[in-house]
């Protein structure tokens, strides 16, 4: 029910952006990642550097570090509101995740990371990210807030301007990282990957690092 209700919304959304439907560049993802498939196994947490400590505002306005989500899992992926197809699809199966945990649910935060602070303002992510999930946060800052939380996670983005128009996308690697509750990486989810799999890895997580909620921890 939640993917029909934003596919609904966010169809509208591109329809009135027709200038931004166009070639979406991506990239493959970073050597480092080459470590995890992203399904079924966990790297030693600690052991991969990616993730780190940053400063962002949320979608209500607040500043936030990386401190505020200590004690849960985290789902992390970064995008952008104009983006076409690959950011709704993945949050869309975000929320698809979160349904699939049930209870479980309650251990993992899902975190929307803008890369386009310049137009996605806490407002503009409120009304986004509301027409996912009750529990994803949004987060944007300043560009150069935005490039370091990046670099800590080791992903990539890059602006790309629309010929003919002033209008430009984003391009952006599209995986979706999987923390430890002190904010270490475990895994990440390749786009495309289907939620009942992801469930199912953060359900092992919770197995194999603890449930925060239950007093455990990773």
């Amino acid at each position: 029910m939640v993917q029909g209700v934003v596919i609904g919304v966010l169809l509208a959304g591109v329809a009135s952006a027709g200038a931004f439907v166009t070639a979406y560049f991506m990239r493959e993802p970073a050597p480092a990642l080459s470590m995890s498939n992203g399904q079924s196994e966990f790297v030693e947490p600690g052991s991969v550097p990616i993730g780190g400590p940053f400063t962002l505002v949320d979608h209500t306005g607040q500043a936030v570090t990386q401190a505020d989500f200590r004690g849960n899992y985290l789902l992390v992926f970064f995008g952008f509101t104009h983006c076409p197809d690959i950011c709704p699809t993945s949050l869309a199966e975000i929320a698809q995740t979160m349904d699939l945990l049930a209870e479980d649910a309650d251990a993992v935060r899902p975190l929307f990371i803008s890369v386009d602070p310049e137009r996605d303002t806490p407002e503009v992510l409120a009304e986004y990210v509301t027409a996912f999930h009750p529990r994803l946060v949004g987060l944007t800052g300043t560009p150069e807030q935005i490039a370091a939380v990046a670099q800590e996670y080791r992903t990539w983005y890059e602006k790309q301007p629309v010929e003919g128009s002033d209008d430009y996308m984003v391009s952006h690697q599209s995986n979706t990282y999987l923390m430890s509750p002190q904010g270490e990486y475990l895994t990440h989810f390749s786009y495309g990957t289907p939620p009942k799999e992801m469930a199912e890895t953060i359900r092992n997580a919770l197995v194999r690092f603890g449930d925060p909620s239950e007093g455990g921890g990773a």
